[in-house]
């Protein structure tokens, strides 16, 4: 008499997903606006280590002077230059927006830890500006590139995560952005008003 074999049901697979082709989008445009800002940044930096006297071409006055920053502490916070974390972070953003062009479809455990890594950079961000603003006072042009570029990044990532998109889900980065804005505004005010 033969024995009956027991079949194994296979366990349900994790669900996957992918993402609308807007929000991919805007993954990749990110990731590629951070990434060029970041490289320029890298390189500048090179050359400033290379030659203590060398002007990066970001140097356009008093208040918009990427060479001061570089120059900081502020800029090298954890021993190294932040542009290299901006290099890897940004790269791993602009594969995913572009996986999300191809087609590709994440697990949630992805989802969640590409959402804690935009929270973090926006974090790290808003350090970062707290500083250019009221510790060094000095914009560089290309630092604010990243910081437009992160926080739509961590918002419209936790949209997605949420499965939801609120009728005025633009307020937020446009606040973000005229906030910045203001703050610029009224922390260089002295410099804003002798221009002719």
């Amino acid at each position: 008499m033969a024995t009956p074999t027991l079949r194994r049901t296979p366990a349900p697979a994790a669900p996957t997903q992918g993402a609308a082709r807007a929000y991919a989008w805007l993954v990749l445009v990110c990731g590629a606006l951070g990434l060029a800002a970041s490289a320029v940044l890298t390189v500048d930096k090179i050359r400033l280590l290379q030659n203590p006297a060398y002007t990066p071409g970001c140097n356009l006055n008093p208040v918009i002077s990427c060479g001061s920053i570089m120059r900081t502490d502020q800029a090298s916070a954890f021993g190294f230059p932040n542009s290299l974390i901006g290099l890897a972070a940004f790269g791993a953003v602009l594969a995913v927006g572009a996986g999300l062009l191809a087609g590709a479809t994440y697990r949630r455990w992805f989802w969640i830890c590409f959402q804690l890594g935009t929270l973090l950079g926006l974090g790290f961000t808003c350090w970062l500006v707290y500083q250019a603003l009221y510790e060094i006072g000095a914009l560089c042009p290309y630092c604010m590139v990243v910081w437009a570029a992160v926080l739509p990044l961590a918002w419209y990532t936790l949209l997605h995560l949420l499965g939801r998109r609120p009728r005025l889900h633009w307020l937020v980065p446009a606040l973000w952005y005229v906030g910045i804005a203001l703050l610029i505004l009224h922390r260089f005010w002295y410099f804003w008003r002798t221009l002719p």
